[in-house]
């Protein structure tokens, strides 16, 4: 119950793979389906349990022996071939990397992420030692190459491989779960990784494929080739490649040599599998790989796939430029472009070619004895640099400069003769140079020593400004008091009271800012801060002065305006006065002509009250005697016809005794109400004409119209239709007895007692 068997189909295979590893037929078949579970408590006496595999069980364990397997055989072969190999041990070697390229699919699983991650750091590798290091080296000897700026891919590789919370971390974490599920792992990797420019969900995707996936079925990761989606539903399954206890006592135990030595090593652990991860063992071996790289020189060979339809001579350009762009050639093309590729220190340059020159040169420092050569080859100032170390050379000038320096004995005499030359020359030069030193050093001091004298200059005239221009400017301000002393004279000749003693206190105050230039004056070293207080002493009094005069002239203002004001309040109250006396008169005489006109407007509504009641009552009593009339003549119509039909009935009766037949009842006249006659007419007057429409129509407008006038048509149709039926079912059946007092025959009756509810027709609307 609960376990899974091996397909008929794979009967053949299974017999097969048990011939190559040794193994009995049934024992794989058994391993393949169940494991054997021993429990704990007893030690090594405790209860042995087989538990059968379910079927994703069952295709993990046949895998992981696949798997484990191809590991085994690939390792036994590769350290055969190395154990054939005629020496041991060699100080150098040559080794050449192929890694797959990077890889996209409409369908991309843990594969494709564990090549994608290993082309990520390739990748970084090559950036580093490329763009990197090759930029850092000319910048700390000073050649001025221009910044080369490339895409780092540390934030990707972050997300993928860090030790807490990377893809792999939470892969081998949710694996060790008593019931991984790779929709937990999902969603713990967008939990832990939110807002991140590399990692987001599916949907974000260009590929319309990927846009349906769920966001707890796969994640997208942007690399540096490109933005690629991966579905998740299988990356438990493939990073486990444990074998269980049962499959591996079983290769253990098998009857080939050769796969009992490939599998000696394990260790047997009974009972549940062990989870050994595939992503952690990958990403190790990867970091191996790179520790290798790095310590040994690095040549790299870019391969560029021409065309996606994998046949030959067909290039895509726009292919190969994509691909280019995302492996960072381009930006490895500007830095060769920049860059200077060949550089040998000074020490290793003067140790390669002093053997070629006389002793006269050997004594050269290392950098005098490269710049005198380079110099005297005479190759262009473009072609190589001279850094803090050693010299730098542009793609081909480092052969060339070689190729000089061993060539024949003549052509070497005339290099040394050069040098001698250039360093006669160079030391001229520097003698020159020397000079014009000393001498630039001469006319900086006579600068200096004007510029000293122009400081002196200014800093005194700084000094005399600080000192007495606040006494200035105190001055200045306190003179301009005087303007406003000018506005107090006009303001006081605007007074008709007390001007003497208003020009008194502004003769005063005039005074006192005499008093306070004069003190500034003899003071020189009063502050400004003192100068300031007198200042804001005087402004204070005339502001005082002035707000106390403008009162004054405003305190007259207005009383002079009350007085014109009380005399134009009595004029205007004698004029209100005689206003009212004349409209008191006029208001008098309106009303006496209003009352007046009101009198006879209410006795002529009278008479014309009375004249339209009497022509109301003479139409009221002829309205009365033609209702009469007609009510009349139709009760004297109505027995017409009860009579006729007596005689009728008569008729029919005696017809029916002589010929022995039946007679047919007639249902009894009846007299039509107003409400009936009323009724029908609206019906012959409505702008429906229903007489002619079928059932199912009637059924169907009554079901789905919402026209109120047409529902209430359609109810009226119905009922005159009902009518007509039960008055010829009530015709054409058997005689039978009823009661005077029933309504309908009784077949009706019963019927529409049990019958069951209308299906057909619902309530119509009601009209308001």
């Amino acid at each position: 119950k609960g376990g899974c068997r091996l397909t008929q189909s794979s009967e053949k295979s299974l017999l097969i793979a048990s011939k190559l590893l040794g193994i009995d037929n049934s024992e794989l078949k058994q391993a393949m389906v169940s494991r054997v579970m021993q429990s704990s408590r007893g030690g090594l006496k405790g209860t042995v349990i087989m538990v059968p595999l379910k079927v994703y069980e069952a295709c993990n364990a046949r895998d992981a022996l696949a798997k484990a397997v191809y590991s085994k055989m690939f390792d036994y072969i590769v350290h055969r071939i190395n154990q054939s190999i005629p020496f041991q041990k060699s100080s150098y070697y040559i080794g050449v990397l192929d890694i797959a390229g990077f890889e996209f699919f409409t369908v991309n699983s843990f594969e494709q992420f564990c090549i994608n991650y290993c082309n990520e750091k390739l990748q970084q590798f090559f950036n580093e030692t490329i763009l990197k290091f090759e930029q850092e080296l000319y910048k700390r000897e000073g050649l001025n190459v221009p910044e080369i700026s490339f895409v780092d891919n540390q934030d990707c590789i972050d997300v993928i491989e860090t030790k807490n919370n990377g893809i792999f971390h939470l892969l081998d974490e949710e694996s060790k779960l008593p019931k991984p599920n790779y929709m937990h792992f999902t969603t713990e990797v967008h939990t832990h990784w939110p807002s991140h420019f590399r990692l987001a969900f599916p949907r974000a995707s260009r590929l319309k494929a990927h846009r349906s996936i769920r966001d707890d079925e796969g994640f997208l990761v942007r690399h540096f080739a490109g933005a690629v989606c991966y579905q998740t539903n299988q990356f438990i399954e493939k990073n486990n490649d444990a074998l269980h206890a049962s499959l591996e006592g079983l290769v253990q135990e098998s009857n080939s040599k050769l796969i009992q030595s490939l599998f000696a090593t394990l260790n047997a652990q009974k009972g549940k599998l062990t989870f050994i991860s595939v992503g952690n063992k990958f990403k190790t071996q990867l970091a191996e790989l790179m520790e290798k790289l790095r310590n040994n020189g690095t040549n790299f060979i870019r391969c560029i796939k021409p065309n996606n339809k994998m046949i030959d001579q067909q290039f895509d350009g726009a292919l190969s430029l994509m691909q280019l762009k995302c492996s960072g050639m381009a930006s490895v093309l500007e830095l060769m472009e920049h860059g200077y590729p060949s550089r040998a220190p000074f020490g290793e340059l003067y140790n390669m070619y002093q053997g070629y020159l006389p002793k006269e040169l050997k004594a050269l420092p290392p950098r005098t004895f490269c710049e005198a050569m380079l110099h005297s080859l005479r190759l262009h100032e473009k072609d190589y640099k001279f850094g803090v170390t050693r010299v730098f050379f542009r793609p081909g000038k480092y052969s060339e400069f070689d190729k000089i320096m061993k060539s024949d004995p003549e052509n070497l005499k005339a290099i040394v003769n050069n040098v001698k030359k250039w360093l006669v020359r160079s030391r001229w030069l520097k003698s020159q140079w020397c000079a014009l030193s000393v001498i630039k050093l001469k006319n900086k001091i006579l600068y200096r020593r004007e510029a000293l004298i122009k400081m002196q200059k200014t800093v005194r005239g700084h000094l005399v400004r600080k000192t007495h221009r606040p006494r200035i400017k105190g001055m200045v301000k306190i003179s301009k008091l005087n303007a406003k002393l000018s506005e107090l004279e006009a303001i006081v000749e605007q007074l008709k009271k007390d001007k003497d003693s208003s020009r008194a206190e502004i003769k005063a105050l005039q005074k006192s800012i005499a008093e306070a230039i004069a003190r500034i004056k003899k003071e020189p070293k009063i502050t400004a801060a003192a100068i300031d207080s007198l200042y804001n002493q005087l402004l204070d009094k005339t502001n005082q002065q002035m707000a106390g005069l403008k009162k004054k002239v405003q305190d007259q203002k207005i009383a002079e305006e009350q007085e014109r004001l009380r005399k134009i309040q009595e004029e205007m109250e004698r004029e209100r006065k005689r206003k009212e006396e004349e409209e008191r008169k006029v208001k008098e005489e309106e009303e006496i002509r209003k009352q007046k006109a009101e009198m006879e407007s209410r006795r002529k509504a009278e008479e014309q009250a009375r004249k339209v009641q009497e022509e109301a009552d003479k139409r009221a009593a002829q309205e009365m005697q033609k209702q009469n009339a007609m009510a009349a003549q139709e009760e004297r119509k109505f027995q017409e016809q009860l009579e006729q039909e007596r005689h009728d009935h008569e008729l029919a009766l005696r017809l029916a005794q002589e010929s022995n037949g039946q007679l047919e009842e007639s249902p009894p006249l009846s007299r039509k109400s107003e409400a009936v006659k009323n009724q029908h007419a609206a019906m012959s007057k409505s702008k429906y004409d229903l007489s002619k429409w079928k059932y199912s129509e009637l059924r169907d407008t009554i079901n789905t119209s919402c026209d109120i006038d047409l529902l209430e048509a359609c109810r009226h149709e119905f009922h005159r239709r009902l009518k007509v039926y039960h008055a010829w079912k009530a015709k054409n059946r058997k005689r039978t007895t009823m009661e005077e007092n029933e309504r309908a025959p009784k077949s009706v009756m019963d019927a529409a007692a049990t019958a069951s509810s209308q299906r057909f027709f619902r309530i119509p609307f009601v009209r308001p």
